[in-house]
């Protein structure tokens, strides 16, 4: 029985958008499928793990209504290998789905679409915003790569997103680091936060592509829903307590000065290059006039960089971890950043010039 004919990308582009979340190896066989069904023509495709689910409306079909599911990692690398004008049919028969393109078939394995796990979702919802992609992207940029990998204290292998008033926070940090970013959106909430898991934030990070189109995001019981593009990322938060992120901006470091964002990146990746690759430690020394990058290894060697500063205060000299400096350089697209020095045992805050909505703090480390 045919059930689908379209060209290539119409079925590649909604599977990429659902296949991020599936996993190769799983508990459950059913979960590495991704399931397609059609109803009244309009097709869907859709991908859990039982923590996030995503669904995404796919091309239309004149083959009547259908369910099945099929193995998402193959089906994606299949499409992937054919060529971009191609022309695909899916037929389903004694439970395999027969993929054609010109001369090319593969025929694949389904399992029953009954069998298939869904999430509840919950019908609550206790705050609903809008902004756009673009907005929200830059703002998942700023702060994701603070996000805790697999630590012990879960609630940092996430982020905070924070809803109060007009404002919209969002907030990682693995506890060497902290990154903040916020904005306006048009709406007027009581104050609500849920932690998101990295994997949801990775992913939502991937659907954001069309900058001035809007994202919907809408807070349920122990659950946040996304809707874009025609797609519905649906995930379970973290349940913990986020550290008060308030407490660790450091309000009174007074060796303040600013810095070109490219030309201290430049001097942190070409100094990187001899540090230990253990520790990746870097000293800074701060004196009028002039800031300097110092890295060194086991084998005695050393890598110095000079930077030209407006900067008339005390000298300074501080360690770090040079990872977390590249990682926010990186990461924010601003000329300049404003660096704020306390003391060699106090974090350092990062900041854009007349900007108050991201903040980066970066601990120092014993080197």
């Amino acid at each position: 029985m045919l059930i689908l004919q379209a060209d290539r990308d119409s079925l590649l582009k909604p599977l990429q958008a659902v296949t991020g979340i599936v996993e190769r190896r799983h508990t459950l066989p059913i979960l590495s499928n991704v399931l397609l069904e059609s109803k009244d023509g309009q097709t869907k495709l859709l991908a859990t793990d039982l923590e996030i689910q995503i669904n995404t409306a796919g091309p239309e079909s004149q083959a009547g209504d259908f369910r099945i599911t099929t193995n998402a990692k193959k089906f994606q690398d299949i499409l992937r290998a054919l060529p971009d004008s191609a022309l695909v049919s899916l037929d389903w028969a004694d439970n395999r789905l027969t993929l054609r393109a010109g001369k090319s078939r593969f025929a694949l394995q389904t399992l029953p679409a009954e069998d298939f796990p869904l999430m509840n979702v919950g019908s609550d919802v206790s705050a609903t915003f809008s902004l756009t992609q673009e907005t929200f992207k830059t703002m998942l940029s700023q702060v994701q790569y603070s996000m805790a990998v697999q630590d012990i204290r879960y609630y940092l292998n996430g982020l905070l997103m924070q809803v109060e008033g007009n404002q919209l926070r969002l907030v990682a940090t693995d506890g060497h680091r902290l990154a903040y970013a916020a904005s306006q959106i048009e709406a007027e909430l009581p104050k609500t936060e849920v932690i998101l898991p990295r994997k949801t934030v990775l992913e939502l990070f991937k659907l954001l592509n069309n900058p001035s189109e809007s994202i919907t995001v809408e807070l349920l019981d122990n659950q946040v829903r996304f809707q874009c593009n025609g797609t519905t990322i649906v995930s379970k938060v973290i349940d913990g307590k986020f550290p008060d992120f308030n407490r660790v901006i450091p309000l009174d470091n007074d060796k303040i000065f600013l810095v070109s964002r490219t030309q201290l990146l430049g001097a942190l990746e070409r100094a990187a290059i001899l540090a230990n690759e253990k520790f990746r430690g870097a000293r800074l020394f701060l004196q009028p006039g002039l800031l300097s990058v110092v890295c060194s290894n086991n084998e005695q060697e050393e890598a110095r960089e000079e930077l030209e500063i407006a900067y008339q205060g005390g000298e300074l000299e501080v360690g770090f971890n040079i990872g977390y400096l590249m990682d926010v350089l990186r990461n924010i697209h601003s000329d300049d950043m404003q660096l704020a020095f306390g003391d060699a045992n106090r974090s350092t805050l990062f900041t854009m010039p007349n900007n108050p909505n991201f903040k980066y703090i970066v601990m120092p480390m014993r080197i």
